[in-house]
């Protein structure tokens, strides 16, 4: 396996940044300048993000370097308004403080922003991954000990699999179950 080009660590890291931005999480080691470890915990990058993007699946695979190139355009025009000097070591959506990565990313997301549904759907496949682990079957997301499913509560499947609920959301069986109804759970 080769390793990433230059150009590919730039882009990987600006969208790291961006999913940072949306749901924050804990630095994953020391040095690490795309998460700002502006909260607790693991956030949209280790909930996989970066995967869940880089999936055909979302459509947006393809676009990720113009994303990441108009990002980090946008962060330059950003600091030059703002007078903030970036640190020229990393990309510069990279090098925005993680105060100023949420205004630009609130800038970029406002109603009558030209581009607005671009960073939106940006936004909503970092959502994704920290809320559902679209990218994962839930099973081995809760095994890996997913951030997002975790944070949320979401329990272990029995040993076969399965989901049970014993305890009623309202406090008693809304219904009988049917009498064809195999164990599990389907009618039969």
């Amino acid at each position: 396996m080769r390793a990433p080009s230059p150009q590919q660590q730039a882009r990987t890291m600006t969208l790291e940044a961006f999913a940072d931005t949306i749901i924050p999480g804990e630095k994953r080691y020391p040095e690490d300048r795309a998460v700002a470890g502006a909260a607790p915990g693991g956030g949209a990058v280790e909930a996989g993000a970066i995967e869940l993007l880089e999936w055909d699946a979302t459509g947006l695979t393809g676009g990720l370097d113009d994303f990441a190139r108009a990002l980090d355009a946008h962060a330059l025009a950003y600091a030059a308004q703002h007078g903030l000097a970036l640190d020229e070591s990393v990309p510069p959506f990279v090098a925005l403080p993680f105060e100023d990565r949420g205004a630009l990313v609130g800038v970029l997301t406002a109603p009558g922003h030209p581009e607005k549904e671009l960073w939106i759907s940006l936004a909503l496949f970092s959502n994704m991954a920290y809320d559902s682990a679209a990218h994962m079957h839930t099973r081995d997301a809760i095994a890996a000990g997913h951030p997002g499913l975790t944070a949320m509560g979401i329990t272990t499947p029995d040993p076969d699999g399965l989901w049970r609920f014993p305890a009623y959301t309202y406090g008693r069986a809304l219904a009988d179950l049917h009498p064809d109804t195999t164990p599990s759970g389907s009618p039969a």
